[in-house]
């Protein structure tokens, strides 16, 4: 078979997310994140954007109204990334999670970017960050990108929100 490399322009436009309960979630992505709802399916599912697209994340209990988070040590989905414009947007949103004293699991430069990492209230993950500029990502010798783990000064990023 052909080497085949999916077209540049490529992205992903959305994801849906088994949530247990509408109402908690959407208290979570709309009043907390910011997100705007968009429409619903009746009791059962909710489609919320930024900007007005038909829908970047589906909030949905179809398979799992009332339910219970899956295992931590089971295979499915670690995060949902979130891409913000800015720095200082990752800032406001960091600022909003403390004022809420909504907990986060992690904060991590990765040369790359900066991130916030927490779960919803279903224990989905959920990764807030922004991408630095491109000619400030690090380079290796041999041309590759040298992305890292390293923890991330949120009192320095708390600063952009100021």
């Amino acid at each position: 078979m052909e080497t085949y490399k999916i077209p540049t322009a490529t992205s992903i436009g959305h994801v849906h997310l088994k949530v247990s309960n509408i109402q908690r979630s959407l208290e979570f992505y709309c009043d907390l994140l910011g997100f705007e709802l968009i429409t619903t399916y009746g009791e059962d599912a909710a489609f919320i954007s930024a900007g007005g697209y038909h829908h970047h994340i589906g909030l949905n209990t179809w398979m799992s109204k009332d339910g219970n988070p899956p295992p931590r040590d089971s295979t499915g989905l670690f995060h949902v990334a979130i891409l913000l414009p800015t720095r200082k947007d990752l800032a406001t949103l960091l600022n909003r999670l403390r004022e809420a004293k909504y907990p986060i699991s992690g904060a991590s430069d990765h040369g790359v970017s900066e991130a916030i990492y927490l779960n919803d209230p279903d224990q989905n993950g959920i990764e807030l960050y922004w991408d630095k500029p491109k000619e400030v990502w690090p380079i290796n010798a041999d041309g590759s990108l040298n992305m890292y783990t390293r923890p991330l000064d949120l009192a320095n990023l708390l600063e952009e929100s100021a």
